[in-house]
């Protein structure tokens, strides 16, 4: 097959070894991304394909990753995988836009700073900051449950919140907590670990651990929400979609004023028993248009993971449709 080069020139080494990443692996993603394969000869950069389409998107990807860095912008493969994916969906603008017009959310416990990964994210934020009330859907990987939490985190730091409250419901996959060993804690523990790992990259394991032995953070089952109105707290419901319609509707009805209410699932995985309807799918119908609700739905291009689960989903999706 013949070899093309590409028409782009990079300004200076530093330029160039930041976009083509350690040993090359940039482009590694790169050539899973476009199945093609991409190299370099000095600081020429090589397609082995003669499809127009496809040089011209890898020479937008690669010119988007070049000004990212000459905007002191550090990249890493989950830039590279996403520049590359908004190529193909949309255009080199509104990747750039995004990226150089992104704020910050807060600070990682080191001090790195944290920002909305896609368009989506940002869009998410947006919602949160304008309505009490927002329900976030999409499949696995789209970040709904870690910008919640991020965000939730950022406004308990600037006092615009006095407790976060994470919940989730307690029966998932058909396995019931009751048949597990341990108290309450340690049965929901395993379910709550994406929230932990959220909290734990934001404030460290030990200020966390010490805001829920304040009870600033919280931790619990859905069905502990009953009776309570929960004012000045940012709540989180994570994993919605396995909730009955009579379970969401007790969590939304426990708002009180000053409250944030994040409602996430991803409805390709709903556990519940085949004639039960989701509480997520009813409400939001019900709710979507009802002013100081927000409703956002994630696509698979908001899929930041491994290139491969890219395809993993293309297949499984292929296959029940």
């Amino acid at each position: 097959m013949e070899l093309t080069k590409l028409k782009i020139s990079f300004q200076n080494i530093h330029t160039f070894s930041a976009v083509i990443g350690v040993q090359d692996r940039h482009l590694e993603v790169l050539n899973g991304l476009f199945e093609t394969t991409i190299f370099t000869k000095g600081e020429a950069v090589f397609v082995q394909t003669e499809d127009l389409e496809t040089i011209a998107q890898i020479e937008s990807t690669l010119d988007v990753l070049m000004r990212l860095v000459d905007a002191s912008i550090h990249i890493n493969e989950r830039d590279v995988i996403y520049v590359a994916k908004m190529i193909q969906e949309r255009s080199k603008e509104t990747v750039l836009d995004h990226y150089l017009a992104r704020s910050e959310i807060t600070k990682t416990v080191s001090g790195k700073p944290i920002f909305a990964k896609t368009i989506n994210q940002k869009q998410y934020i947006d919602l949160i900051e304008r309505n009490d009330l927002v329900f976030a859907i999409g499949p696995a990987g789209t970040g709904k449950t870690y910008v919640a939490v991020v965000h939730a985190v950022s406004q308990l730091k600037k006092g615009r919140i006095k407790k976060i409250i994470l919940s989730r419901p307690a029966v998932e996959a058909g396995e019931n907590l009751g048949f597990l060993p341990g108290d309450l804690k340690e049965k929901i523990d395993p379910y709550l670990r994406p929230l932990y790992d959220a909290l734990y990259e934001v404030l460290g394991r030990k200020q966390v651990d010490e805001l829920i032995e304040k009870n600033i953070i919280e931790i619990a089952p859905l069905a502990y929400m009953r009776g309570r109105t929960l004012e000045d707290a940012y709540v989180i419901l994570d994993e919605a979609q396995n909730t009955t319609q009579g379970q969401m509707k007790l969590f939304l009805t426990r708002m009180g004023f000053h409250s944030k209410m994040i409602v996430t699932g991803d409805l390709t995985q709903i556990d519940l028993p085949k004639n039960a309807v989701s509480g997520l799918i009813h409400a939001t119908k019900l709710l979507e248009h009802v002013p100081g609700i927000g409703v956002i739905r994630f696509e698979r291009v908001d899929v930041i993971r491994h290139p491969l689960i890219q395809k993993i989903l293309e297949r499984y999706d292929h296959e029940y449709h």
